[in-house]
C-alpha cells in the first residue's frame, strides 16, 4: 500500500462523518458512517435543488452534531454531468468532496449481502465505505480559464461531430443524384462546395461550357481562382450521368439547406477556435507549450481542457496515469503476461496524444531520431505502435517540465539526452 493510500486512510478519523452519495439526475441518495464503517443515518434523499441542497445541508450539520464529529468528508460516483452542482453546493460551504470509481463500487456492491442487486440506497452505503478504506480520488472543480477551455472544448467537438454527420448527408445526397462527382472531386474544397451550391445536379451542367461553369463558380463567396481542368470534367461525366431525375425540386432544396447548416457551422467553429486560441494564451502554461516544434494552438487548447494546467500537477506520473497510459501486466507463477496499457483515464487526451504523436514523429528531429532508437535497439527493440505509447509518455513528461520550470523547449539538448542514451545502450 502506497504512501498516498495511507494519507486518504488518515483522512478518516474517530471524529469524521463520512457521507457517501449515489448521484442521480433528480433524486440522489446519501448515507452517513463512522470510521468503523457503521451506519449511522441509512440512506436518505436528497434532491437536485436550492431547497434540497440546503435541506441536505443541515441534516449534515444535524448528524455531525448528534454523533460528536468534528469533520466532514463527502464522496460519490461521477455520474455523468449531474454531480457537478452539488460539488459546487459543499465547496462554497467548505466541504471537501471526493471521488470513487464507478468500477470499484460495481465490483464491491456484494460483499456485504453477496447479492448482485443494485439500487441507489445501496450503492450509497457502499460508496461510503470505499471512502473509509481511502479508496477514492481528489477530483478538482475547474474555474477561471481553465473551466471555460473546458467547456469551449467540449463545444467544439460536438460542433465537429454535426459536421462530420452534415457531410455524411451531403455525400448521401451526391450518391443518389450525381454519384460521378466524386470523380472528379476527390476531396471537399472550396471548388467541390461551389459546384453543390451554383450547379448541383448534372442536369444544371449539361448544355454548359467549361467557361460558362467557371463565370458561376466565381460568384461564389471565397471562390476566386475555379479550375479549368476540373470544370471539363464535369462536363464529360454530367452527360452520361446514372443519377436520379426524379424528385429534383426537394433534391434542389435539401441539398441547399445541407449547404447553408454547413456553412454556419464552419463559421461557429472558425470562431470558436480564435476564441479558445485566445483563452489558452492567457494561460501561463501556452508560452512553454507552444515552444515544442508541431504542436499547434488547437493541441495545446485540447490539452488544457483536459488537464487544466500542468503545474499543478506533482510528478508527471499523474498526467501519464490520467491518460491511461500506464502499464499493466497479468503474471502467475512462472507465466509472465504480456504488458499493456491500462486505457484507465481520460480516453480523449489519449486520443490526443496518439494524434500528436504521428506529426511530431515526422517533423520534430528529435522525436524522429527517439522513435529511430526504440524501433532499431539492439535490446529489448519496440515495435512502432508501442514506440509511440512510450512517445506520449515521454511527451507528457517534457511538458510538465517544461511548464514547471517555466523554461522553452531546447532541441539540441534532447537530442544529446539521446546521443547520451545510445551510448549506454
Amino acid at each position: 500500500m502506497n504512501s498516498n493510500t495511507n494519507h486518504k486512510i488518515n483522512q478518516v478519523s474517530e471524529n469524521t462523518l463520512v457521507i457517501g452519495i449515489d448521484i442521480a439526475k433528480h433524486k440522489h441518495y446519501a448515507c452517513a458512517i463512522d470510521e468503523r464503517g457503521r451506519v449511522l443515518q441509512k440512506s436518505f434523499p436528497v434532491t437536485q435543488s436550492r431547497d434540497g441542497f440546503e435541506a441536505f445541508y443541515t441534516h449534515l450539520l444535524a448528524l455531525k452534531s448528534i454523533h460528536g464529529k468534528q469533520d466532514i468528508i463527502v464522496g460519490f460516483e461521477p455520474t455523468g454531468h449531474y454531480w457537478m452542482n452539488l460539488a459546487t453546493f459543499l465547496t462554497n460551504y467548505g466541504i471537501p468532496f471526493v471521488m470513487v470509481n464507478p468500477l470499484h463500487v460495481n465490483r464491491s456492491k456484494e460483499l456485504d449481502d453477496n447479492l448482485q442487486t443494485k439500487n441507489d440506497q445501496k450503492d450509497a452505503l457502499v460508496i461510503a465505505r470505499l471512502m473509509r478504506d481511502g479508496r477514492f480520488s481528489y477530483p478538482r472543480l475547474l474555474e477561471g480559464v481553465e473551466a471555460e477551455l473546458r467547456n469551449g472544448a467540449t463545444l467544439r467537438s460536438k460542433i465537429q461531430e454535426d459536421l462530420n454527420a452534415l457531410q455524411n448527408r451531403i455525400v448521401r445526397w451526391i450518391d443518389r443524384f450525381f454519384p460521378e462527382f466524386t470523380k472528379v472531386f476527390k476531396n471537399f474544397g472550396k471548388m467541390a462546395y461551389a459546384v453543390l451550391e451554383k450547379t448541383p445536379l448534372p442536369v444544371d451542367i449539361q448544355g454548359k461550357t467549361p467557361e460558362e461553369l467557371l463565370f458561376l463558380y466565381r460568384q461564389v463567396e471565397g471562390m476566386k481562382s475555379p479550375q479549368l481542368p476540373k470544370a471539363k470534367q464535369l462536363v464529360e461525366v454530367a452527360q452520361h450521368s446514372i443519377g436520379l431525375t426524379e424528385g429534383l425540386v426537394m433534391a434542389r432544396i435539401e441539398i441547399a439547406t445541407l449547404l447553408q447548416q454547413h456553412h454556419l457551422l464552419q463559421e461557429q467553429l472558425d470562431t470558436l477556435n480564435e476564441q479558445l486560441g485566445e483563452l489558452a494564451k492567457q494561460m501561463k502554461d501556452y508560452e512553454y507549450l507552444a515552444s515544442v516544434p508541431g504542436i499547434g494552438d488547437i493541441t495545446i487548447v485540447d490539452l488544457l481542457s483536459e488537464v487544466g494546467s500542468l503545474t499543478q500537477y506533482e510528478h508527471p506520473r499523474q498526467i501519464i496515469k490520467l491518460a491511461g497510459l500506464t502499464l499493466r501486466e497479468n503474471s502467475s507463477g512462472q507465466h509472465k503476461g504480456q504488458k499493456r496499457i491500462s486505457k484507465r483515464g481520460r480516453r480523449k487526451l489519449r486520443a490526443l496524444l496518439f494524434r500528436v504523436m504521428i506529426p511530431l514523429i515526422r517533423h520534430n528531429q528529435a522525436f524522429k531520431q527517439l522513435h529511430e532508437y526504440y524501433t532499431t535497439r539492439t535490446i529489448n527493440p519496440l515495435r512502432k505502435k508501442q514506440s509511440i505509447v512510450v512517445l506520449c509518455g515521454k511527451l507528457l513528461k517534457i511538458l510538465h517540465a517544461l511548464c514547471k520550470k517555466k523554461i522553452q523547449f531546447d532541441e539540441q539538448q534532447m537530442m544529446k539526452n539521446l546521443y547520451c542514451l545510445e551510448r549506454a545502450a
